[in-house]
């Protein structure tokens, strides 16, 4: 019997699938692909690695692809990789996982370049699974399970966010969600991720009526709900819609006191409202200085869904150097521009 093995569906990832497999080859015991129809070399490249392949029809369902893979594994637990990911830090917690009346998280550090939400951001995800749970969901697909949920300091890299992995995925994920959204148009997480897609590829009014619909339909205890708040903030900027964006942080605000993310999105609408109304900016750009100094007073929260490294350390420090330095005070700015170097490193 195994232990844990390694079950990932790949197509056309000739360019990372080896990655994926290297960083997991030493702390599993069988590593199992399905490919989905490659054109390239995924195959030939997961086999050279060491991974079983199998090949699967592909039916525009990740459940079906993702159940199909499960179904060939024999392991107590199953840890879930993509091609575009890979472990990057805390393998050791892979010995010892969690009792099996459990869905194991991990952190996924995510590599983004898009205006707004350029960075790393972290989300948690059920990456660990034992043996016989399940997946739902033509995309964003989502374990099925009434289990119990664990972290575990396990961190994945990935960068299928980054705009030429985006591109080179084109508008398949796009498409799927609009299929789902026309099976469950009341589905919160499915208008969630549609705005993120539109978001990330830099389509602002879209986005902005997106995530309206996922903040209309989302329960406050969506465990996602940092992430679209803050996501949400962004995105009406973005589309011109400011005063929305304002409204929508001033009646969140309460929710979330310990998030870097959310003060430090709260402090850019308030620098974009100075930059609007020049006569107001005594007004609001004290609002910008103190929600980016609440960043620095919290510091990083890794632990937060939609997080993006930097906004509790350098990246505030920097927004507030350059607004001491446009306004002429000097030692404050060489100040803040050390603490960003020291924050960075």
């Amino acid at each position: 019997m195994t232990r844990l093995a390694l079950v990932m569906i790949a197509r056309d990832e000739a360019g990372s699938i080896a990655r994926a497999l290297a960083s997991a080859r030493p702390y599993v015991e069988r590593m199992i692909v399905l490919d989905t129809g490659s054109t390239d070399t995924t195959r030939e490249i997961a086999r050279a690695a060491g991974a079983e392949v199998s090949e699967f029809t592909w039916c525009d369902d990740f459940a079906a692809a993702r159940n199909a893979a499960l179904a060939r594994s024999d392991a107590d637990w199953n840890l879930i990789l993509d091609a575009d990911e890979w472990i990057e830090d805390g393998a050791g917690a892979l010995a010892t996982l969690p009792a099996s009346g459990a869905l194991g998280e991990v952190r996924v550090s995510s590599r983004m370049d898009q205006a707004g939400v350029a960075g790393t951001g972290q989300a948690w995800l059920p990456r660990l699974l034992p043996r016989g749970v399940r997946y739902a969901g033509r995309i964003h697909e989502q374990p099925v399970s009434d289990l119990p949920r664990v972290r575990v300091a396990l961190t994945l890299g990935h960068d299928g966010y980054t705009t030429e992995n985006l591109a080179r995925k084109g508008a398949r994920n796009e498409t799927l969600l609009m299929r789902e959204l026309e099976e469950a148009p009341e589905d919160p997480y499915l208008w969630f991720q549609l705005a993120k897609e539109h978001q990330a590829r830099d389509r602002a009014p879209q986005a902005a009526l997106c995530f309206r619909e996922a903040l209309r339909l989302a329960p406050a205890t969506a465990p996602w709900r940092h992430a679209l708040v803050v996501r949400a903030m962004i995105a009406l900027k973005a589309a011109g819609d400011l005063h929305d964006a304002l409204v929508l942080a001033d009646g969140e605000v309460a929710n979330w006191p310990d998030s870097p993310d959310f003060y430090f999105t709260v402090g850019d609408l308030y620098l974009e409202a100075a930059a609007q109304e020049p006569n107001r900016a005594q007004d609001f750009l004290p609002i910008a200085e103190s929600a980016w100094k609440r960043c620095l007073e919290i510091g990083e929260r890794p632990d937060l869904d939609g997080a993006v490294a930097g906004r509790g350390g350098h990246m505030a420090a920097h927004n507030l150097a350059v607004v001491y330095e446009t306004l002429g005070l000097t030692d404050l700015a060489t100040q803040y521009r050390t603490l960003t170097e020291t924050l960075r490193r």
